[in-house]
């Protein structure tokens, strides 16, 4: 069969409108798939069966030897009848396919009314997507409904979550009544010729349509005109937070839908069934919260441009404490304890009790350090975690600090008893020295009794040296003692000093060892009433 033979079986059926179609696939393989892309995307309703569209691409029985080297070898062959229509295969492959768009544009609007079934193609003569339903009789209402199938994330530093819905939306146009009491379930991509709502998240910071494997969109028209649009969407929405009670808090974040356009004059927005109209968050598992409790509510949002219709959707989410008690509460509560050991060493034990307070001040740090990874850097309120880092901080450098008080009463206390003992050595030197000085005062005159009365000028003299030093009644004079030495004048000060300090309680400890004693009873009573408090406050108030 020769090249115009051929060329005539194949378009007998056809007319001139789509005769470039039936040629698209043997001009050659690069514009031969331009041209279907863009015939397809018009969906010609008159394009070859199967079978001729397979014959065509190759995948049926083999092409004729002068068809498969495409438009070059079809050219090389001299024409028959140049006035037959087939005299556009001379043409070059641009003018061929610019032809061929012209042909098609100026035949698209017929093209996509041929597409549809008849009673949609009835529905869609006459009907303008770009005017809402009712444009001269009122409001058009929208009713509502949420499926949320997951929350995926719920971030306290970026103060988000996100989820993924099901937004189902129903109105009513009354140019879409048509006979039969069968709705009709449509391509969602015939969206694009239905005026729709322009429904949006007000606190979205981004979102997404899926479109695996196509678009998740569902499009439904009922007899009455009723339509069911349905999407599929995962968005991340601003949640503002209350951390002050972190990790013992609840938050309350909302899911609010807006008319970006059509003011309250032109649409209404309602919830289908109240609170019933969202689904799935009973049967939701989050990994840090639960869902204790949610609930709809309709408004208005006002805007210098007008007012709004307003859909909100508000649920309460309570965190889970488990975690944190065993993550932060017990590993801080633990490294208390563990500062209370040193408590039972011996103070002479230096380098025991400051390496326990040392580790467990820097394992506090590192363990507070840590909590905080997971929350905002800034923010202008103190949370309820960070008060009980903040209370077994200071428990475990407090008992750091016990023991240096309690080392530096020791040491006061040992310089107060080498005072005391030098001092008590210094009055047993007095005493020692005037009892030796009244035993040899005896001593001499019980001697001079004994000498004989010889020289009585002398007597006197004798007698009144004798009497002067042992007179009973101190009235005689005494030796003049010699001035005191310099380390007397210390020990003097340093005594004085210790009375006024003792005299304001201040530093006056009998005995430094019970330092400790006090320490083992005082720091866990106290810890114990601190938590009570903390618990109490945090839990109940």
């Amino acid at each position: 069969m020769d090249r115009t033979k051929y060329i005539h079986e194949a378009l007998r059926q056809l007319n001139d409108s789509t005769y470039y179609k039936t040629l698209k696939e043997p001009i050659y393989p690069e514009t031969a798939i331009k041209i279907a892309e863009i015939l397809e995307t018009l969906n010609d309703k008159k394009a070859l069966n199967r079978k001729q569209i397979s014959y065509l691409k190759g995948t049926g029985p083999p092409r004729p030897r002068w068809l498969r080297g495409g438009i070059h070898q079809v050219n090389a062959q001299p024409e028959k009848n140049n006035s037959h229509p087939c005299s556009s295969l001379a043409l070059s492959p641009s003018v061929f396919v610019l032809r061929l768009l012209e042909s098609s544009l100026i035949n698209a609007e017929v093209k996509e009314g041929e597409i549809l079934p008849p009673t949609i193609h009835k529905l869609m003569k006459g009907y303008n997507k770009y005017l809402r339903p009712f444009f001269d009789n009122g409001p058009v209402t929208v009713g509502m409904s949420l499926d949320i199938a997951s929350i995926d994330t719920i971030s306290e530093i970026n103060m988000d979550y996100t989820a993924t819905i099901f937004l189902r939306q129903r109105w009513t146009d009354e140019r879409l009544i048509f006979e039969g009491n069968k709705s009709l379930s449509l391509d969602g991509r015939l969206v694009e010729l239905l005026w729709v709502p322009d429904t949006f998240i007000v606190d979205s910071k981004k979102s997404f349509l899926h479109d695996i494997t196509v678009e998740n969109r569902l499009i439904r028209i009922f007899p009455n005109g009723t339509v069911l649009y349905a999407l599929r969407i995962t968005t991340t929405v601003a949640c503002n937070m209350d951390l002050t009670k972190y990790p013992m808090d609840k938050q309350t974040c909302t899911l609010q839908l807006e008319s970006w356009g059509y003011n309250i004059n032109d649409v209404e927005f309602y919830w289908t069934r109240g609170n019933a109209s969202v689904s799935g968050l009973d049967t939701l598992q989050l990994a840090q919260y639960t869902v204790e409790d949610y609930y709809t509510s309709v408004s208005e949002a006002i805007y210098e441009t007008g007012q709004y219709p307003k859909l909100v959707f508000h649920f309460e989410l309570k965190r889970s404490i488990l975690y944190f008690i065993l993550e932060t509460y017990v590993p801080s509560s633990l490294l208390v304890v563990l500062s209370w050991v040193s408590f039972w060493i011996s103070l002479s034990s230096v380098p025991a009790r400051v390496c326990i307070g040392v580790t467990t001040v820097l394992t506090m740090t590192t363990l507070m350090m840590g909590a905080r990874t997971s929350l905002p850097n800034a923010n202008c309120f103190i949370k309820a975690i960070d008060v009980y880092l903040g209370i077994c901080f200071s428990f475990i450098f407090g008992a750091l600090i016990e023991y240096a008080v309690a080392h530096f009463c020791t040491l006061s206390h040992m310089d107060a008893h080498m005072l005391m003992y030098r001092h008590q050595m210094h009055d047993f030197d007095d005493d020692m020295n005037g009892i030796i000085t009244t035993i040899s005062t005896h001593a001499s005159r019980a001697k001079k009794r004994k000498e004989p009365a010889a020289t009585p000028s002398t007597a006197p003299n004798s007698t009144e040296l004798t009497v002067r030093p042992s007179s009973p009644s101190g009235s005689e004079p005494t030796p003049e003692a010699s001035p005191p030495k310099p380390s007397n004048w210390c020990l003097t000060a340093l005594a004085t000093v210790r009375k006024v300090l003792g005299s304001i309680n201040c530093c006056h400890i009998e005995n430094p060892h019970h330092i400790d004693n006090y320490s083992r009873v005082t720091f866990p009573l106290s810890f114990v009433v601190v938590n009570l408090l903390y618990w109490t406050y945090y839990l109940y108030f």
